[in-house]
């Protein structure tokens, strides 16, 4: 914890933990599961040295812990501990109020790996699909169960649903969001009303 604001306020002291650039970003990668420091930092973009100062703050208030991998992996990894799991009612708050201004993408600013997982996670309701559903758009994956959202398959999955890239960017242009529709495409026998 860098700088502090220096008053006695849970506000305040939240923000003393995760308000610096990049902290919540990086708890946000971490919400689906443990990751090495050379993925959160692929997925980022965020320099090095900033990456190593937030973890290294994270697992000394105790938010995030780095453990070692067993053989044949041996490396390691950083995942949220409880209390930094606590954070994710607060990531989805956010993420839903951020969401109201954010608008279409501009041409020059390239998504974020691992937003559909992200967006899935908020906008599902929480509970369970009939089994493992993957989701598909572009080159994003991924897959739903009744644990939750997860950027790696859990399992087979039990259906498919795709947004091909024609319709995304077909659907990326009407200025009134409400009527873009995307087309899904449910591949499954196994389950019958996804989409």
């Amino acid at each position: 914890m860098a700088k502090s604001y220096a008053q006695y306020c849970p506000l305040a002291h939240a923000l003393d933990l995760v308000g610096e650039r990049w902290s919540l970003l990086v708890v946000k990668e971490l919400v689906h599961g443990p990751l090495r420091y050379s993925d959160l930092q692929e997925r980022l973009g965020c320099p090095t040295n900033i990456l190593a100062a937030r973890l290294k703050s994270f697992e000394q208030e105790g938010l995030v812990a780095r453990r070692r991998l067993p053989p044949p992996a041996a490396s390691a990894v950083y995942e949220l501990t409880e209390y930094g799991a606590a954070l994710r009612p607060v990531l989805h708050q956010l993420a839903h109020w951020g969401a109201r201004s954010l608008g279409p993408p501009p041409g020059d600013v390239e998504g974020c790996q691992g937003w559909l997982a992200n967006a899935l996670e908020l906008t599902l309701p929480e509970h369970d699909l009939g089994g493992c559903v993957e989701f598909r758009i572009d080159s994003e994956r991924a897959w739903v169960t009744a644990d939750g959202v997860h950027d790696t398959p859990p399992s087979e999955p039990d259906a498919v649903v795709s947004l091909s890239p024609a319709n995304r960017r077909r659907d990326q242009g009407p200025s009134d969001r409400r009527s873009a529709r995307a087309r899904r495409v449910v591949e499954s026998s196994a389950v019958t009303a996804v989409a």
